[in-house]
């Protein structure tokens, strides 16, 4: 294999141009490269393939349109990002109020193996996890404001603000070792079911790490899949192979989670940003529709539809 070396940005716009991407503007062109990266602009070049040789860019794809693609998608994370963390917020407060209020909030409450699922074959995990949140609190615990005061002032952290120096990671699955009332009492906040809210935090605690480190958003897919849902049903979205296409593992499944887990206002709100980016790519893009870029994100047509289903 050739070895990659450093190529000018003039050198890079040659690259480009060799394969068939329309430059207009060399200047604006290489501004853009030395600020973005070309690695990083190049991941998005999929869907302007010519799909007869994919060496080369489809006729006519300008630079504009790549980089209004690779513009989308840091918009989009902002999005996703912001919501996600509303939910996160609203998850470790609730968890540290449940469990304080069900088994105390001290050190020796909520890092106690009896104070979790006690089943045989969960030994290994509640240990495992209480021994990365012991971690967690070592290292983090002295960077915050609020848990040095505590330490400082009171000898301990308590759970509601030991939550502040916890991974989203370390958060959601904490959920999964939580005695089953502790599990159901917390779902009742969020009505939804105990089943839904096990496999919707992975799947936005995949999403967080991916929006913090701006690696590629809109066609992302997480190992784990989201249940089958009235929203699946409610949009007709296609079912092949005794699978909804749609709103699994990708960027829709979660849009369906927020749509369970934000309030309404939040919810009306990041659609209303959604929908306006989108138009917004649609109106740039010129040789490839929006629903190629919508069917790469798992969204159908009418996702908007959301709105109006209760």
């Amino acid at each position: 294999m050739a070895e990659k070396v450093f190529k000018t940005l003039d050198e890079q716009l040659v690259i480009l141009k060799d394969k068939h991407l329309v430059i207009d503007d060399d200047n604006y062109a290489k501004e853009v490269l030395l600020r973005e990266n070309y690695f990083f602009l190049m991941g998005y070049r999929h869907l302007f393939l010519n799909p007869d040789n994919h060496k080369v860019f489809r006729d006519g794809t300008n630079f504009r349109e790549l980089y209004a693609l690779f513009y989308f998608d840091r918009q989009l994370r902002n999005i996703i990002f912001k919501n996600i963390l509303i939910i996160e917020n609203n998850c470790k407060s609730i968890f540290s109020y449940e469990l304080s209020r069900m088994h105390g909030y001290k050190e020796d409450d909520y890092l106690k193996p009896s104070n979790y699922n006690t089943d045989p074959d969960r030994v290994k995990q509640v240990n495992d996890l209480l021994r990365k949140m012991r971690r967690q609190i070592r290292v983090n615990g002295g960077q915050h404001e609020a848990t040095k005061h505590y330490i400082t002032n009171y000898g301990y952290i308590p759970l509601w603000v030991v939550v502040k120096v916890l991974s989203f990671g370390i958060t959601s699955e904490l959920y999964t070792i939580m005695k089953k009332e502790d599990q159901e009492n917390i779902a009742k906040h969020f009505n939804v079911s105990v089943e839904y809210l096990l496999s919707f935090l992975p799947v936005l605690s995949n999403y967080r790490n991916l929006c913090a480190h701006e690696d590629i958003l809109f066609e992302h897919h997480t190992q784990k899949v989201i249940p089958d849902n009235k929203y699946h049903q409610a949009l007709n979205i296609p079912y092949i192979d005794n699978e909804y296409i749609y709103g699994k593992g990708d960027l829709f499944s979660v849009v369906l989670i927020f749509k369970y887990l934000l309030s309404k206002d939040n919810f009306k709100l990041f659609m209303n940003e959604l929908s306006y980016e989108i138009d917004h790519l649609s109106g740039i893009l010129k040789v490839i529709p929006i629903d190629a870029v919508l069917d790469r994100m798992g969204f159908p047509t009418n996702y908007n539809n959301l709105l109006d289903i209760e």
